[in-house]
């Protein structure tokens, strides 16, 4: 763990938080409940890159507006970009995994990967507070911004957004209604419904790929 702390660079006052972000979900089952999964600060940290990616973009790009603030930061949180930056500091090499899941490299899956990433943000958060999580983040957001333009990301829901927000009655929402596989490969199903009429359906290896599938076919048939 050493090595992945001076990698991240950051050292942790309770390294148990780290230990935990790395923990798969395949690794928690075998463990049989003797290991907490990662995916509680998979939750959190999704919220805290959230914020700090909006908070940087907002004040260092004056002159986008709503529309284009809302794209960069889905080009820069997105599967893709967390999966990057994953492989940047060699996360997978750490990654607790069940012995089936390893077999199955999931230690590369973008996924996992993108997983871990949130993951360790919070882990960062929850020991070091704010500032230290926004180090963290901006070292890999920073230069994406400042050297190219984010690797480009076609936003399908913030597009689906932008032209049904033109109507303030209509209610978009994300159902997941289901998901099949083991959970080295799990795959998701998602509705998008727009009021209570279904619009759009999609799948994916994640419920965020599968959100951004429904959001495409929605466009589609509404003819984008």
């Amino acid at each position: 763990m050493k090595e992945l702390e001076k990698r991240i660079g950051y050292q942790y006052k309770n390294i148990g938080y780290l230990v935990n972000a790395l923990t798969h979900s395949s690794y928690a089952n075998e463990s049989k409940g003797a290991e907490k999964s990662n995916e509680r600060l998979e939750f959190l940290g999704d919220a805290v890159l959230s914020i700090i990616v909006s908070d940087y973009i907002y004040r260092n790009c004056p002159k986008l507006p709503e529309g284009e603030l809302s794209k960069l930061r889905a080009a820069l949180v997105c599967e893709k970009s967390l999966c990057r930056f994953s492989a940047a500091l060699g996360i997978g090499e750490f990654l607790r995994l069940s012995r089936g899941e390893r077999n199955l490299k999931g230690h590369e899956r973008p996924s996992i990967l993108a997983d871990a990433f949130e993951a360790i943000i919070a882990s960062i958060y929850l020991d070091g507070g704010m500032d230290e999580a926004r180090k963290f983040v901006l070292k890999f957001v920073e230069p994406e911004i400042k050297s190219s333009k984010p690797r480009a990301f076609k936003d399908y829901k913030t597009t689906l957004q932008e032209i049904i927000q033109k109507n303030p009655e209509e209610h978009l929402s994300y159902v997941l209604v289901g998901e099949e596989g083991p959970d080295h490969d799990k795959h998701f199903f998602v509705e998008v419904h727009l009021n209570n009429n279904v619009i759009g359906k999609g799948g994916g290896r994640s419920k965020k790929e599968a959100e951004q599938q429904a959001a495409r076919e929605a466009l589609h048939l509404m003819g984008y």
